[in-house]
């Protein structure tokens, strides 16, 4: 079933609007301040409550039948969809149990293994402690010491996730990076899931951040940023900016359905229920 959470308080916030300036209004007409001009006003903005109070019922009953319609089709497009793929996880910050379940729920709707591997990364990051481990390793990690290699060092850690085998800068730096792992770090990740949990973030770490993603975007296997419904600090926008695609309605049948399109190959973007999504599925296969 469709979680319309995002949209019921969305319809709370308009009916809100709405009454506090209607009785603004009567209020300040009843004691003869208002002037004719700023009941005009008044009115106006009362109409413009009410529009888009009814466009977003009228959204929120779309969403409903796309909900009952897609239910049926649901198994069919998920079956095989992943079989054999080898999907690899990275969360920035601590892990959510709840995405955790729909990630399993969408692998294995679509006949994947589990996640070929997890970590959770640390932030905001310590970037002297990052340059002292690296330089106590040895020559081979001074291009990456210094602020200004921060994008460099992000770029080839998301080289080395993907990519799995050696993993030098994943070794030396696990202990002041990686708050978890799980899995194989051995194998090539056909695809990657990011999701971020931590609060958006800022100078150095940012920086991280964006050379994080745009690593994982130009790495060749597809790179999905997900989050959920209920998600107040939407990382969709560094998603799109670092080149990612996104879904941020993880927690739904269509945003599972639109993550295994995506892992799969299908055309990139955003996509979703909110305001930043294109589309709520990518384009399925053949139609």
């Amino acid at each position: 079933m469709f979680d319309l959470r995002y949209h019921v308080w969305s319809l709370a916030a308009v009916f809100l609007a709405l009454v506090i300036g209607i009785l603004v209004g009567v209020g300040l007409s009843g004691s003869g301040v208002t002037k004719n001009a700023d009941l005009k006003i008044a009115q106006r903005d009362r109409d413009k409550a009410i529009a888009q109070r009814d466009a977003l019922k009228k959204q929120r009953d779309e969403l409903r039948k796309t909900e009952s319609a897609f239910s049926i089709a649901y198994p069919a497009v998920m079956r095989d969809l992943l079989r054999g793929k080898r999907v690899a996880v990275l969360f920035v910050g601590p892990v959510d149990g709840g995405i955790v379940r729909a990630i399993d729920k969408t692998l294995s709707d679509a006949n994947a293994p589990p996640p070929l591997r997890m970590r959770s990364i640390i932030v905001p990051i310590d970037s002297q402690k990052l340059d002292d481990t690296l330089f106590s390793r040895g020559a081979q990690f001074i291009p990456y010491i210094g602020d200004d290699k921060v994008d460099l060092l992000a770029r080839d850690l998301a080289a080395e996730f993907v990519g799995g085998g050696k993993t030098p800068l994943w070794n030396a730096l696990g202990k002041n990076l990686v708050e978890e792992r799980t899995g194989n770090v051995r194998q090539p990740a056909d695809a990657v899931i990011v999701v971020r949990t931590a609060k958006p973030q800022r100078g150095e770490t940012a920086r991280f951040l964006h050379g994080l993603f745009s690593g994982l975007s130009i790495s060749g296997a597809p790179s999905v940023g997900v989050e959920q419904t209920n998600e107040n600090r939407s990382a969709v926008p560094i998603f799109k900016a670092t080149g990612l695609s996104s879904v941020d309605d993880v927690d739904l049948d269509t945003g599972r359905a639109a993550l295994a399109l995506l892992l799969a190959g299908a055309e990139g973007g955003q996509y979703g229920v909110k305001g930043t999504a294109s589309a709520i599925l990518p384009p399925l296969p053949g139609a």
